[in-house]
């Protein structure tokens, strides 16, 4: 009797399995795919790639398909936000190493000077160095390829000079007027984006953050403790031209300086839900006085940790208005080995706010937008600034601040326009400050051994007359005009340049920024904010 009914309703129990398969895979998230059109039916292809199908195979010349796809990718992101972008298989490489934190090479930097690639500087503890290559060398060939006096640009010679972890290369340098034959094996070469950390007083340190990449916040840390054992208590970090990088990276900085659970921002976009990024765990410095220093070139994840200080009045924020991009980017690699990065929400920070400026106008007027603040006069008057969000918001004390094109700073440094006039100008453009200083360094290497730190040299040395009229009959060789008429202003930036330079040659850019922030205007404010506990208003 049981198997004669399940006999009967078999058959209908396996239609009903069927129908409501049919039914729940009709219904599913992608069912309407590639995939399950390629079971039942050829599936339209879209007019885009049939166009580019019939460019291929039908038109009467030869077409370059890779250029047309790239242009064609994109004239449809040109209709888009500003940041959502698509990177070349050609420059993936080089964008992702940025980030990352590191690279394959031999650990050198270099310049080309009179058409001769100069070893700047070698990474200590690199391959490089562990090759007996110096700074002052010159690179002459590249295995056998001749890099010397035959227009070598600096891409190519970074292509010769780059190669898998563990690969030789074989590298002619000329040191002396000799020529020396040394082989390096190449390896991993880390990209730092803590460019210095230095005590700037007895109680102030200082940290200087270029970007946001994957090896920051290690970084960070590893700066935190080393200026704590040296006695800090207060803190300035320096966002300046930091174009941003890993919101993660940003948000576990912030973690540090934050207490409690206190929300650092929140994401939201049409296909995200919101997502909120609160601090997790303790921080090293969430009670020391903190000052975070800011201009025009502060974006991105930059912004990020600026607003989430702001906005809780955890710190002073000291400098000029932030870039503006509140947007959030994912990145998608794509089957020809490019990548799309594009952007799929826009971020809030702390007081609800959005720091993104408008688009609206389109990606030129939206490039041009630095420019235009300087043209108005922001640059030089915090007056001159005015909010582009009407909505006002409030920090975790009350203070009304707005959102809509950057974070504007609690005390604003006006922008030093005499630092270029037309000679300097002149100067920086030839790259004339760093070609000097390679080539005096190299030529008086014990003058300097005296100089145990950066900051003994900081302290300590001083651009002599000598050294002074030496870069001036540099300059006038490397066709400067205008070097008899010097103005007092021009002078004082021209030895303050000349001696972060050579700091930089010694201690690369730790002993840059060190040198330069003795003059600096924003530090000296920051150091005196700190020193005086200067209360937010």
């Amino acid at each position: 009797m049981s198997n004669r009914k399940l006999n009967v309703f078999l058959p209908i129990l396996f239609a009903i399995v069927l129908a409501l398969g049919m039914y729940l895979g009709h219904k599913m998230p992608g069912a309407n795919t590639g995939a399950q059109t390629l079971l039942f039916s050829r599936g339209a292809r879209a007019p885009l790639q049939e166009v580019m199908d019939l460019l291929k195979f039908k038109y009467v010349d030869t077409l370059q398909v890779a250029d047309l796809q790239q242009e064609a990718i994109e004239g449809l992101l040109s209709h888009l936000d500003p940041h959502s972008v698509y990177i070349p298989p050609s420059h993936l490489q080089e964008v992702n190493e940025d980030l990352e934190g590191r690279f394959q090479g031999i650990g050198v930097e270099f310049n080309i000077i009179a058409d001769t690639v100069n070893v700047i500087s070698v990474v200590a503890g690199g391959p490089s160095e562990t090759a007996g290559v110096q700074s002052g060398d010159k690179i002459i060939k590249v295995n056998d390829t001749l890099v010397a006096g035959n227009g070598i640009s600096a891409e190519k010679i970074r292509k010769l000079l780059r190669g898998p972890k563990n690969s030789k290369v074989q590298v002619t340098m000329l040191r002396k007027q000799k020529m020396l034959p040394i082989q390096i094996i190449r390896g991993d070469i880390p990209l730092y984006s803590i460019d210095a950390s230095y005590m700037a007083t007895p109680q102030i340190g200082y940290i200087k953050i270029s970007k946001f990449a994957g090896t920051t916040y290690q970084e960070f840390m590893d700066a935190i403790r080393k200026l704590e054992k040296a006695g800090m208590t207060k803190l300035v970090v320096d966002l300046r031209q930091n174009p941003g990088g890993y919101l993660d990276a940003a948000t576990r900085i912030a973690d540090e300086l934050l207490d409690d659970n206190k929300l650092i921002l929140y994401t939201k976009g049409q296909s995200y839900p919101r997502t909120d990024y609160k601090c997790e765990k303790p921080g090293l410095f969430e009670k020391g006085e903190l000052a975070i220093l800011t201009d025009e070139g502060s974006a991105s994840a930059s912004e990020i940790l600026a607003g989430a200080v702001q906005d809780w009045d955890r710190g002073t924020i000291i400098g000029r208005r932030t870039f503006g991009k509140g947007l959030v980017q994912e990145q998608f690699d794509l089957s020809n080995g490019g990548a799309l990065r594009l952007t799929i929400a826009r971020y809030y920070i702390p007081s609800g706010r959005s720091i993104q400026k408008s688009y609206a106008n389109g990606r030129e007027a939206y490039d041009e937008d630095i420019l235009n603040r300087f043209n108005h006069g922001e640059f030089v008057s915090k007056d001159s600034i005015h909010p582009l969000d009407t909505v006002p918001y409030k920090t975790a004390g009350g203070r009304i601040v707005y959102g809509g094109g950057g974070i504007t700073p609690d005390i604003f440094i006006p922008f030093d326009t005499s630092r270029f006039s037309n000679i300097l100008t002149g100067m920086y453009s030839r790259n004339t400050f760093s070609n000097f200083a390679y080539q005096y360094y190299n030529s008086h290497r014990e003058d300097f051994s005296r100089y145990k730190d950066p900051t003994q040299f900081t302290n300590q040395f001083q651009v002599s007359n000598e050294l002074y009229n030496s870069y001036k009959s540099f300059a006038a060789k490397d066709s400067i005009r205008g070097i008899e008429n010097i103005k007092p202003r021009d002078e004082a930036e021209i030895k303050s340049r000349i001696k972060a330079l050579l700091a930089r040659q010694i201690w690369s850019y730790a002993g840059f920024y060190q040198s330069l922030n003795k003059d600096d205007e924003m530090m000296r404010k920051a150091i005196e904010v700190l020193n005086n506990n200067t209360p937010l208003k």
